[in-house]
């Protein structure tokens, strides 16, 4: 019999209430302190927690994607493909800072169908058609 357990991925962030509001307000979220855990923040969707902000001092912002192609660690945010630009309107106007956009031609009228940012900590993210291939 298997344990029950839960998996969330951790993003690591000098200011860890700035980070957790962002992904909150970015996915129709709340944010708020983990049970036990005063340095880590869990941001909880309609569905349970989907993603953890740990509290490190040391923070450095990675670099992503690297110039060989590794995209690394990374979160994929899933969008309705009519709503792909207002979702990147939104990202932008939380403070996400554009890395790149890929053509892909998937998208009639629209440069690309999936895009990458920088979430105000340096961590990268993604926001992608639904549907599409998730390993890019």
């Amino acid at each position: 019999m298997t344990v029950p357990k839960t998996a969330v991925l951790v993003l690591d962030s000098a200011e860890p209430e700035l980070l957790a509001q962002f992904y909150a307000e970015l996915l129709g979220a709340t944010a708020g302190p983990a049970p036990g855990d005063g340095d880590l923040l869990l941001v909880t969707g309609p569905t349970g927690v989907v993603l953890g902000v740990r509290r490190d001092p040391d923070h450095i912002p990675p670099s992503w994607p690297l110039p060989e192609g590794s995209q690394q660690a990374h979160v994929h945010i899933l969008v309705d493909e009519r709503s792909l630009d207002a979702a990147e309107r939104e990202a932008v106007a939380l403070g996400a800072r554009p890395v790149a956009a890929e053509d892909d031609g998937g998208l009639p009228g629209s440069r690309t169908t999936l895009r990458r940012y920088a979430d105000p900590a340096g961590h990268g993210f993604t926001l992608t058609v639904i549907g599409e291939h998730i390993a890019r």
